[in-house]
Protein backbone atom coordinates (compact mmCIF):
# COMPACT_ATOMS: atom_id res chain seq x y z
CA UNK A 1 0.00 0.00 0.00
CA UNK A 2 2.83 2.43 0.38
CA UNK A 3 2.64 2.81 -3.39
CA UNK A 4 -0.35 4.89 -2.88
CA UNK A 5 0.83 8.51 -3.36
CA UNK A 6 -0.97 10.07 0.23
CA UNK A 7 0.98 10.96 3.27
CA UNK A 8 0.71 8.09 6.06
CA UNK A 9 -1.72 9.62 8.49
CA UNK A 10 -3.82 11.35 6.42
CA UNK A 11 -7.52 9.57 6.74
CA UNK A 12 -8.93 8.59 3.60
CA UNK A 13 -9.96 5.55 3.25
CA UNK A 14 -14.01 4.88 4.69
CA UNK A 15 -14.78 2.05 6.81
CA UNK A 16 -15.87 -0.31 4.61
CA UNK A 17 -13.05 0.26 2.30
CA UNK A 18 -10.57 -0.18 5.21
CA UNK A 19 -12.14 -3.50 6.28
CA UNK A 20 -11.79 -4.55 2.22
CA UNK A 21 -7.97 -3.89 2.55
CA UNK A 22 -7.49 -5.59 6.32
CA UNK A 23 -9.91 -8.52 4.82
CA UNK A 24 -11.81 -8.10 8.10
CA UNK A 25 -15.58 -7.27 8.42
CA UNK A 26 -16.84 -3.51 9.67
CA UNK A 27 -17.71 -4.79 12.58
CA UNK A 28 -14.31 -6.41 13.82
CA UNK A 29 -13.23 -2.63 13.18
CA UNK A 30 -15.79 -0.99 15.06
CA UNK A 31 -15.20 -3.30 17.83
CA UNK A 32 -11.70 -2.25 17.81
CA UNK A 33 -12.70 1.07 18.02
CA UNK A 34 -14.99 0.71 20.77
CA UNK A 35 -11.80 -1.21 22.79
CA UNK A 36 -9.57 1.68 21.74
CA UNK A 37 -7.03 0.08 20.13
CA UNK A 38 -7.52 2.49 17.40
CA UNK A 39 -8.34 5.95 16.92
CA UNK A 40 -10.26 6.63 13.69
CA UNK A 41 -10.76 10.26 12.04
CA UNK A 42 -14.01 10.89 11.64
CA UNK A 43 -15.49 13.50 8.89
CA UNK A 44 -18.16 16.47 9.15
CA UNK A 45 -21.04 13.91 8.78
CA UNK A 46 -19.39 11.52 11.22
CA UNK A 47 -18.05 8.55 9.22
CA UNK A 48 -14.81 7.00 10.09
CA UNK A 49 -11.90 7.84 7.93
CA UNK A 50 -8.65 5.73 8.14
CA UNK A 51 -5.17 6.41 7.47
CA UNK A 52 -2.39 4.16 6.07
CA UNK A 53 -0.89 4.71 9.44
CA UNK A 54 -4.54 2.89 11.04
CA UNK A 55 -4.36 0.49 8.86
CA UNK A 56 -0.35 -0.65 9.72
CA UNK A 57 -2.16 -0.31 13.17
CA UNK A 58 -4.47 -2.53 12.59
CA UNK A 59 -2.65 -5.52 10.80
CA UNK A 60 -0.23 -5.02 13.88
CA UNK A 61 -3.38 -5.97 15.89
CA UNK A 62 -4.31 -8.42 13.85
CA UNK A 63 -1.10 -10.19 13.76
CA UNK A 64 -0.58 -10.27 17.57
CA UNK A 65 -4.35 -11.53 17.76
CA UNK A 66 -4.34 -14.35 14.73
CA UNK A 67 -0.21 -15.13 14.89
CA UNK A 68 0.52 -14.72 17.97
CA UNK A 69 -2.41 -15.49 20.37
CA UNK A 70 -2.82 -12.26 21.95
CA UNK A 71 -6.24 -11.42 23.30
CA UNK A 72 -7.32 -7.82 23.02
CA UNK A 73 -7.00 -7.48 26.90
CA UNK A 74 -3.16 -8.68 26.71
CA UNK A 75 -2.86 -6.24 23.34
CA UNK A 76 -3.81 -3.51 25.61
CA UNK A 77 -1.85 -4.00 28.17
CA UNK A 78 0.81 -4.05 26.03
CA UNK A 79 0.04 -0.70 24.34
CA UNK A 80 -0.31 0.59 28.28
CA UNK A 81 3.83 0.22 28.55
CA UNK A 82 4.65 2.87 25.91
CA UNK A 83 5.98 5.20 28.30
CA UNK A 84 4.12 8.45 26.78
CA UNK A 85 5.24 10.58 29.72
CA UNK A 86 8.61 10.30 28.56
CA UNK A 87 7.88 10.70 25.04
CA UNK A 88 5.68 13.77 25.40
CA UNK A 89 7.42 15.41 27.86
CA UNK A 90 3.97 16.02 29.50
CA UNK A 91 5.39 17.38 32.70
CA UNK A 92 3.43 14.96 35.19
CA UNK A 93 5.65 13.22 37.92
CA UNK A 94 5.69 9.38 36.65
CA UNK A 95 3.34 8.51 39.77
CA UNK A 96 0.96 11.05 39.64
CA UNK A 97 0.17 10.03 36.07
CA UNK A 98 -2.78 7.96 35.56
CA UNK A 99 -0.83 6.12 32.31
CA UNK A 100 2.28 5.30 34.15
CA UNK A 101 -0.21 3.56 37.01
CA UNK A 102 -2.49 2.10 34.76
CA UNK A 103 -1.31 -1.44 33.00
CA UNK A 104 -4.51 -2.76 31.75
CA UNK A 105 -5.12 0.14 28.89
CA UNK A 106 -3.38 2.55 26.42
CA UNK A 107 -2.64 6.35 27.56
CA UNK A 108 -5.30 7.89 25.02
CA UNK A 109 -7.57 5.47 26.82
CA UNK A 110 -6.55 7.38 30.07
CA UNK A 111 -7.43 10.70 28.77
CA UNK A 112 -11.40 11.05 30.03
CA UNK A 113 -9.66 10.25 33.70
CA UNK A 114 -6.42 12.15 33.65
CA UNK A 115 -6.33 15.45 32.87
CA UNK A 116 -2.57 16.03 31.60
CA UNK A 117 -3.82 15.69 27.68
CA UNK A 118 -6.77 17.90 28.31
CA UNK A 119 -7.86 19.33 25.13
CA UNK A 120 -5.79 17.86 23.17
CA UNK A 121 -6.51 15.20 20.38
CA UNK A 122 -5.16 11.48 21.05
CA UNK A 123 -4.75 10.62 17.21
CA UNK A 124 -2.61 14.19 16.90
CA UNK A 125 -0.10 12.70 19.89
CA UNK A 126 3.17 11.20 19.23
CA UNK A 127 2.78 8.17 20.95
CA UNK A 128 -0.56 7.45 19.23
CA UNK A 129 1.11 8.32 15.70
CA UNK A 130 4.22 6.94 16.31
CA UNK A 131 3.38 3.63 17.92
CA UNK A 132 0.87 1.81 15.47
CA UNK A 133 3.72 -0.74 14.33
CA UNK A 134 4.25 -3.78 16.67
CA UNK A 135 8.46 -3.36 15.36
CA UNK A 136 8.52 0.24 16.90
CA UNK A 137 6.59 -0.93 20.41
CA UNK A 138 8.44 -3.38 21.14
CA UNK A 139 11.60 -1.53 20.34
CA UNK A 140 10.74 1.69 22.94
CA UNK A 141 9.63 -1.30 25.56
CA UNK A 142 12.87 -2.50 25.27
CA UNK A 143 15.04 0.34 25.16
CA UNK A 144 13.04 1.65 28.38
CA UNK A 145 13.37 -1.33 30.49
CA UNK A 146 17.28 -1.64 29.35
Amino acid sequence: MSDLNIPDNEPVFPISTAAKLLGISVHTLRMYEKEGLILPSKSGSNQRLYSLKDIERIQCIRNSIRKDKISIAGIKSIMSFIPCWEIIGCGSTPAGCGAFTNHKEPCWLMRKKDKSCDGKDCRECEVYKTYSDCEKIKEKIVAVST
